[in-house]
């Protein structure tokens, strides 16, 4: 019986990340479109992208310290209302009419500021500096989990994101192929994003706090980072003192890893920034074929990371998995340069295998390595050496797809392939 009502008790923080999820995910399809409705182009797209982890990687660490200090639940909630807010934001610039105004800055020149996109990139940062939402929610996970349960429980918390990144992009390409556009999908995230407040008023109790010496939040299982998505660590061990950064780079090996954590944010970032301004302007997509493409790509994904992956581990090693998966991924941007079908259809496969096959291992090697007293530093560490490459990435992808087009892909896959020549050096720790 107590099983069971500990069971019931996950519900609520699994509703919370499986809606959050959902409305973060239905962002993916249809913001390019609107970025060209409104004249932007694939810089000011990437711009727009990488304005939600820019001042994500702000406010996360901040909720982490108040979620400590006031309480999940209470930081969850705010976190929820900002994205509600954003949301709106949203909503709002999209009935905005067209008008700009110029702003002139000594040394840069004079720049042409169309309003709707100023409140767009307002959403963003708003829904950004209080995006930590996902992060806390794993925390909240962790405060209801023992030893023998947390690996099950941020098994179920896998599942629930992975089911929001299907159905999000399939939700926003089918209510975004209608006569309204993209504010049938605004709607829906902002819907959405009142429903979670709503549990979390309602359903969501306060944990109890656990005194542990490390809390770690597991990424293998979920697809979130495949798509820019950082988890941010949003809460500290308790009574435990903070290691300083040089601690964290004298670990052996692990200087050496976290250059290839950042390597391969920038890399898929790249992709992530020039893909939807390809797809809307080469291959003549419409929002709805672009959301069948994430969904599609998603689901294989899951599948990847599941039986094919427990399958792949009992062959090989995770550091053969992560070269064989990187040599995947590389050739799988090249394959997105053509604009033929075959090739694109081929190239979501490529991305599904190879990312399913390198991630999990590259992450299960970077934990194994950290160790378990500072595991929880040198987590927080990748995820801002990922932070700050996904920022790089999706800047740099707009102005490089602006600039070349198409080609902007063989970047990705040359920093790819660079990954597959370095983890070489990975079957030398063994």
């Amino acid at each position: 019986m107590a099983s069971l009502v500990k069971q019931a008790s996950l519900f609520p923080i699994l509703l919370v990340n499986f809606v959050g999820t959902l409305g973060f995910s239905i962002v993916l399809p249809f913001l390019v479109f609107v970025v060209m409705k409104f004249g932007g182009n694939a810089i000011i797209y990437g711009l727009l992208a990488a304005t939600y982890p820019a001042f994500q990687l702000i406010g996360s660490p901040i909720l982490g310290k108040w979620s400590d200090t006031y309480g999940r639940k209470k930081i969850l909630l705010l976190s929820n209302v900002g994205t509600s807010i954003g949301w709106l934001l949203f909503l709002f610039a999209l009935f905005l009419p067209s008008n700009s105004f110029n702003i002139h800055i000594v040394f840069l020149g004079t720049f042409v500021v169309i309003i709707p996109l100023l409140m767009l990139f307002l959403a963003r940062a708003i829904d950004g500096v209080t995006g930590g939402n996902i992060s806390i929610a794993n925390a909240y996970l962790a405060d209801l989990s023992s030893d023998s349960t947390r690996s099950k429980n941020f098994g179920k918390m896998a599942i629930s994101s992975n089911l929001g990144f299907i159905l999000g992009p399939a939700l926003a390409g089918i209510l975004g192929g209608t006569i309204y556009g993209a504010i049938l999908p605004v709607l829906a995230a902002l819907i959405l994003s009142l429903v979670t407040i709503i549990v979390i008023v309602l359903l969501l109790k306060e944990p109890k706090p656990r005194l542990v010496e490390e809390m770690l939040v597991p990424e293998q299982g979920t697809i979130r980072k495949a798509f820019s998505q950082e988890c941010r660590e949003c809460y500290s061990d308790i009574g435990i003192k903070k290691p300083k950064m040089r601690d964290i780079f004298k670990l052996k090996h692990i200087s050496f890893l976290l250059v290839l954590y950042f390597l391969i944010f920038l890399g898929f970032n790249v992709y992530y920034a020039a893909f939807p301004a390809h797809a809307t302007k080469d291959l003549k997509w419409s929002v709805t074929q672009l959301g069948i493409f994430y969904a599609i790509l998603s689901g294989i994904m899951v599948f990847i990371q599941g039986p094919v992956l427990r399958k792949a581990l009992k062959k090989f090693s995770e550091e053969k998995l992560v070269i064989i998966g990187s040599i995947i991924l590389g050739t799988n941007f090249i394959l997105f340069v053509s604009n033929n079908i075959v090739s694109v259809s081929c190239a979501i496969v490529l991305f599904a295998v190879g990312n399913g096959l390198m991630w999990p291992s590259f992450m299960s090697i970077l934990s194994r390595y950290a160790g378990s007293k500072l595991q929880g530093s040198v987590q927080g560490v990748a995820g801002s050496f990922g932070g700050l490459a996904s920022i790089l990435g999706l800047i740099l992808g707009g102005f490089l797809y602006n600039a070349i087009g198409a080609v902007t892909f063989l970047i990705s896959a040359g920093v790819i392939f660079s990954i597959f020549l370095m983890s070489f050096q990975l079957l030398k720790w063994k």
